[in-house]
Parts: C-alpha cells; structure tokens; sequence
C-alpha cells in the first residue's frame, strides 16, 4: 500500500491582519489587510497533498463560527478526516501578525482541537510505511500531550515519526517532549526554536546539540531561513542543504510546506538530503504569496529545484 501522511495537529483559523510593525507594548498599529482562513496543521497536509502524498487528519474541530471555516477547508484540502463529528465548542484561532519584513508574529486562543484522544489516533489505522506528523503545539494541551505520548509508542518501528517543537517549545513541559523525541525519527526546528532546545547560538553547535538529544538513528532538520537548512545526527558532522532566492512577502506557514513536502519525499525514497532540497525549494516558492496554506505543487518545487 502507498504511503500516508497521518498528521496529529490541529487544524485553526488563522486570522491575519499585514501591520508595518508589530507595536511595542501599550502601542498601536493599524493593520492594511484582515483575512479569516484554516490555518495550523491543514498548512502541512496541503503542503504534503500538493506533493503528491496522500493525507489522513485525526484531529479535532468545533460546531462554531471558526469551526465551520475549519471543516469547510478540510472538505475541499483533500485530506481524510476520520474524526468527522464536531465537537459541542467551537475551534480555535490564531491572530497572525505579518509585519513589512515578512516576519510573523503569533497569538492563539484554543478550543476543540485541544481535546485529542487516543481513541481519535487509533482511528487513523497506522499501518507500515506510514509517516506521522507530531507538533508541539499539540503537546502544549493536556489531552492532546496524554494522548500522544501513550500513543506514539505503540506504532510499528518502520513508521517515521517528524517531531515539529514549533515556537511553543520553550512553554512545554519537558518530559512531554522527550517521550516524544524518544519516538521521533526526525525533528524538524527553525534557528529560534534550536536555540532554545539547545541553549546554543552558532548554527553548528544548535544542529550538534539537537542530534544529542534525539534517540540514536534519528536525524535533526535544522531550518535556517533563506540559507536552506542543515540536516545533522549522531557522530556524524552536520550538512548544508542550500535554499532558494525569492522575494518574501509572507514568511506564515513556510515552515509547514517545509515539513510537508520534505516528508513527500521521504516517502518517495528520497534520502534525507535530496527531500531537505526539495522541502526548501517549496518553502521558498510558499513564501512569495500571501496567505499560510501556500505550498506548491510537486511539479513547480521539481522545476525550481531543477534550475
């Protein structure tokens, strides 16, 4: 059987509002655009489907108003969604500033999809060849982090696991995410997100540093903006995966089309570095269009990594 994406994240609305700057405390800004779309995990299972890998939801969502913008997206993104019946609250959002720099800025109200079961996961049906997606801002909920640690552990060793901390990391309780780093296979951060997992600044000593804390076999994606990545494991020196020069106007859900992509790959046979080149080929076309679920299709992140 071909190989599935089971995501185990959450699926938000994002609310986005373009400012010039994000206002310093007790400030002000008036933003130049507001739009009300899916966001979170349905970022990364678009990214994966554009790729050509096929995807399986076990989240949750709500009956309310941004419920039903989040059950509208999954009905037309193409992904399976076993766990079809909302739930009696309404989803989660997400206020999204983009300021003139292309940075973003996040703050996030949860709601149904806070309430993962492990009832919810089993009913994915993982089976061998499968690749699961695990972020931390699931872990950042009680339910969901139970959930998940008990769960993890009982899936086929030949299921590859990506752990996305996200920039949550430093709010998690510790042992959450090693039960989880004990699973992964690979774990997927951005410059910031290494730093504090690491305490490290240079970018060598956050990829080394990382690749001592995963489990040995496991490998470490270190994303490092328009330079590409480095990818690095245990006892051996981290490499340089080159990016893609573009104009950036919107740098939200960048990383989601890394992690979905680079895991189309993956499941495609590719090795570690070949799928890392075309994870940041796709970030970098993600990011010269407004809006989170950006990612490319296959055949345009085949053509730029061609060039």
């Amino acid at each position: 059987m071909s190989p599935r994406l089971i995501h185990t994240g959450q699926v938000i609305v994002d609310v986005v509002m373009a400012v010039p700057e994000v206002p310093t405390p007790g400030g002000d800004v008036v933003a130049t655009s507001l739009n009300e779309t899916a966001g979170g995990g349905l970022n990364v299972m678009v990214a994966a489907i554009r790729d050509d890998l096929p995807v399986v939801f076990a989240g949750r969502f709500g009956s309310g108003h941004y419920g039903s913008i989040v059950r509208d997206a999954l009905a037309v993104s193409g992904a399976h969604v076993v766990n079809g019946q909302p739930l009696q609250k309404d989803s989660g959002f997400c206020i999204a500033l983009v300021d003139a720099n292309a940075e973003r800025t996040f703050v996030t109200y949860p709601g149904a999809e806070a309430e993962l079961s492990v009832a919810d996961l089993d009913a994915t049906g993982v089976r061998g060849g499968d690749l699961v997606y695990v972020t931390g801002y699931g872990l950042a909920h009680e339910s969901n982090a139970a959930a998940l640690t008990n769960w993890l552990p009982t899936l086929p060793d030949e299921v590859v696991v990506l752990f996305d901390p996200s920039p949550l990391i430093e709010t998690l309780d510790r042992c959450v995410v090693d039960a989880v780093l004990a699973r992964a296979d690979i774990v997927s951060v951005n410059l910031r997100e290494g730093a504090l997992m690491t305490g490290a600044v240079d970018i060598d000593s956050i990829a080394i540093g990382l690749a001592e804390r995963v489990r040995s076999g496991a490998s470490v994606v270190l994303r490092t903006g328009p330079e590409g990545c480095r990818i690095a494991s245990v006892g051996r020196p981290s490499r340089s995966v080159p990016g893609f020069a573009v104009k950036a106007v919107d740098s939200n859900g960048a990383g989601d089309a890394h992690a979905g992509v680079l895991l189309a790959g993956l499941s495609r046979g590719l090795d570690l570095y070949e799928a890392a080149l075309r994870a940041n080929a796709a970030a970098a076309l993600a990011v010269t269009e407004r809006g989170p679920a950006t990612a490319p299709l296959r055949s345009r992140t085949d053509a730029l990594v061609g060039e």
